[in-house]
């Protein structure tokens, strides 16, 4: 009897896909277990929630650390994804020479409408796996923030994070690492 299963692809090989050209140039795409995921198009809320948050967080981290917009961090063996931003701790190179990795990562940060589910159910295991410390998705379905930290593992071997806190628009919240460092939510969530 044959049995089917699918190709996983490495961090390598995937690189290598795309040096050859296999993706369209605006194909948006990201590694994730193995698996070539094609990602959610951004819809204008998307869109405009991850600019005022790029501004504001501009501003708060300066230069105590390196902020990353829509670029793949590299999990090996098989996962790059792509959040929405990553705050990275800085580096004399900026990256140059290789994709931040889970040590580099200080908080990881997507913005979540109609990846919601895919954000809380395969991401936030994903990065709780490979010991990315803090994790935030801002909800936009129900105006949240949903802050995760603590990462750990189950007795099944399922992955997840200890602790979540569920932030309102009108609070403030502090940076993981920068506890003087506080994001007024009222200047990201529409008002």
């Amino acid at each position: 009897m044959n049995i089917v299963t699918a190709k996983r692809f490495t961090i390598a090989e995937y690189h290598r896909l795309t040096e050859l050209g296999f993706f369209r140039e605006d194909e948006r795409v990201e590694l994730i277990k193995g698996e070539i995921i094609e990602m959610a198009a951004k819809g204008k809320s998307h869109s405009t929630f991850n600019r005022r948050l790029i501004r504001e967080l501009t501003q708060l981290i300066g230069n105590h650390a390196t902020l990353q917009n829509q670029d793949p961090i590299s999990i090996p063996p098989n996962s790059q994804p792509e959040p929405d931003l990553a705050i990275l701790r800085n580096r004399a190179d900026d990256y140059f020479i290789d994709h931040p990795t889970p040590s580099d990562i200080l908080l990881l940060v997507e913005i979540s409408d109609s990846t919601l589910k895919y954000d809380q159910e395969v991401k936030l295991p994903l990065y709780a796996e490979s010991g990315i410390s803090d994790y935030w998705i801002f909800n936009l379905i129900n105006n949240i923030l949903e802050c995760y930290s603590e990462p750990y593992q189950d007795s099944q071997g399922n992955f997840d994070y200890r602790r979540k806190l569920i932030l309102l628009p009108h609070e403030s919240v502090k940076l993981p690492h920068f506890p003087n460092l506080v994001l007024d939510l009222s200047k990201v969530f529409p008002g």
